[in-house]
């Protein structure tokens, strides 16, 4: 086995038991600082934008004149900055520790849920939009702004990772959530991943997580780093793209790529039919029939 590099034997254990692991204070002030500075350059385009693009996804009450911006798509390609820090052993150190040391970037994003709009993302699991041969696949979260259960935290249902994968289609479409209502899940069990700015959450692929609305007077975003293993293969029907092996390989983050899937017994369901629009989860999330999370009209 290989000698951790960054977590405790404990956390390792509570990773793979309960689905998720907080590291309060992970990174330093510096680090968050420079994050903010390159969120307040990606998204100042959105003054002059009338609907999402390849680089920005606009809130649905977006105006230029009061722009409202919900997630700066793929942030490591648009910004030297947040690609050295996805890089960095700060972050690998723990995926590493989690999932081997062979690592490939599935994707990025950074989801921003402004004071006082910011919307809600119903409950889902990230495998059931980008199935793989294996579930090493994971989501790193830096926490960019204090999270507190006002702002809209990130919340999971400890050990879901655990169950079957649940069926996140409505009305015959992918619609990209859980009709909780169906589920036999029990919103008390939930656990808020509340933590300073500076604080990294790390959650496995299958484990049942949303956000509600940003109610309170402060941000809350999210800096997002998917991972998984070098030999995770994304399977036929799912939303990851794999174009060509050369492309593949570019995506990985350390160690070694691998032409030899891992096969494991995980539970799959093709996310397909795919909606209309589905250039993101919000909007995938909109053919739902049930929601949990209260909207915001304006």
């Amino acid at each position: 086995m290989r000698q951790a590099e960054a977590l405790s034997t404990e956390q390792i254990a509570f990773y793979h038991e309960q689905g998720y692991l907080l590291l309060e204070n992970w990174l330093d002030d510096t680090v968050i600082q420079q994050v903010r500075d390159e969120i307040a350059r990606l998204t100042a385009p959105a003054s002059e934008m009338t609907e999402s693009d390849d680089r920005l996804d606009l809130e649905d009450s977006h105006h230029p004149d009061t722009p409202r911006v919900r997630r700066i798509k793929l942030p490591h390609k648009q910004s030297s900055v947040l690609d050295e820090l996805m890089r960095s052993d700060r972050i690998l150190g723990p995926v590493r520790d989690l999932i081997g040391a062979d690592l490939r970037l599935h994707t990025s994003k950074l989801n921003m849920k402004s004071a006082e709009f910011g919307a809600a993302i119903e409950w889902h699991q990230d495998f059931a939009f980008y199935p793989h041969t294996n579930d090493d696949v994971l989501a790193v979260a830096v926490i960019i702004d204090d999270m507190h259960e006002e702002n809209g935290p990130l919340k999971v249902f400890p050990k879901s990772h655990q169950h079957p994968l649940y069926d996140h289609h409505a009305n015959g479409v992918f619609a990209g959530g859980i009709n909780m209502q169906t589920s036999g899940l029990n919103m008390d069990d939930a656990v808020s991943l509340l933590g300073p700015a500076g604080s990294v959450s790390i959650h496995h692929a299958r484990i049942v997580h949303g956000s509600a609305l940003n109610r309170s007077d402060t941000d809350r975003r999210l800096l997002f780093y998917e991972i998984c293993a070098a030999d995770a293969y994304p399977i036929m029907g799912g939303m990851t793209k794999f174009e060509t092996l050369e492309a593949f390989d570019e995506k990985m983050l350390c160690g070694n790529s691998t032409i030899n899937p891992r096969l494991a017994p995980v539970p799959v369901r093709v996310p397909q039919p795919q909606p209309e629009l589905n250039r993101s989860i919000y909007e995938v999330q909109k053919n739902l029939v049930k929601t949990a999370f209260e909207k915001i009209s304006s």
